[in-house]
């Protein structure tokens, strides 16, 4: 963190409300990083909070243009365009302070928001390959950034890594996000169509037998990107490895929703967090000896 001298503590502050939104908001991604080094993170903490401030926009509007206002706001103070307020916003003013000592790029941070935007309109992904993209910027960037964080370098390699992991990760949230009010989901049109079934099918939350096939799509897709990121685990930087502990829950959760009975409309996707807890050790293990 840089040192702003009488501006301190407060920027401290600032730092310790971000991880106070992360544990939270994604109590994983905080017992995740409990395996970074200390130092590093207050930055990922706030990298984090960020990520959750965008992805809750959705949550917290009811009409698309009050959404796109806020994206806005986040995107003129990344750009430095905002008003005076951004340093009076916990979470802005750690961003941008890690931002600047880590020396993020910026155009990834609104490449972001912009890949946002999607949630706040009721359009349906039209293909996997969207989809694919969809998770590229929403999940698989911020591990990019996050890696950056941990290794202090721009290019800390594992581009294709990241990717996998990415498109993994994203199923685990739209299986988690099947029974959350106002939590886009998005499955592809073209997976849809090839069982017959509309987007509309989704929304109506109730599990047929096609719908059923469909998450099971889903849940090979995923598998298949976690068999790649095997493939590229070599390429990602040993300092990287906190990013990617939170991707060993996915294949733990695609168990559970394909237990017998399981409806994902009606029950989230969970396990006993002394469970989650305890794969994310095992991972730290395994990935950083």
């Amino acid at each position: 963190m840089s040192d702003h001298g009488a501006g301190a503590a407060s920027l401290a502050d600032h730092y310790r409300h971000c991880e106070s939104h992360v544990r939270a908001g994604d109590h994983d991604f905080w017992l995740a990083m409990l395996f970074a080094p200390a130092e590093k993170r207050p930055s990922l903490h706030a990298l984090r909070a960020f990520l959750l401030e965008i992805e809750y926009v959705r949550r917290r509007v009811k009409e698309p243009l009050a959404g796109e206002l806020r994206l806005q706001w986040w995107q003129d103070a990344i750009e430095g365009e905002a008003r005076g307020d951004v340093a009076s916003h916990p979470v802005a003013a750690a961003l941008l302070d890690t931002v600047q000592t880590f020396r993020l790029p910026r155009d990834v941070l609104t490449d972001i928001i912009e890949a946002h935007r999607f949630d706040l309109y009721d359009d349906p992904m039209p293909t996997l390959h969207d989809w694919e993209s969809y998770c590229e910027q929403t999940e698989a960037a911020p591990l990019r950034l996050n890696s950056m964080i941990l290794t202090g370098k721009t290019e800390p390699g594992g581009i294709a890594a990241a990717s996998h992991a990415g498109a993994a990760l994203g199923v685990m949230r739209q299986l988690d996000g099947l029974w959350r009010e106002r939590t886009p989901v998005y499955v592809p049109a073209d997976i849809l169509a090839r069982h017959k079934l509309t987007p509309g099918d989704i929304e109506a939350a109730k599990l047929t037998p096609p719908i059923a096939e469909v998450l099971a799509d889903m849940r090979g897709i995923a598998r298949l990107h976690l068999d790649a990121l095997k493939q590229q685990a070599a390429t990602v930087e040993p300092g990287a490895g906190p990013a990617y502990l939170k991707v060993s829950l996915v294949e733990p959760t695609l168990r559970v929703s394909e237990r017998k009975g399981f409806d994902p409309f009606a029950m989230p996707v969970v396990m006993p967090r002394w469970r989650r807890q305890w794969i994310i050790w095992r991972a730290s293990r395994r990935t950083m000896g």
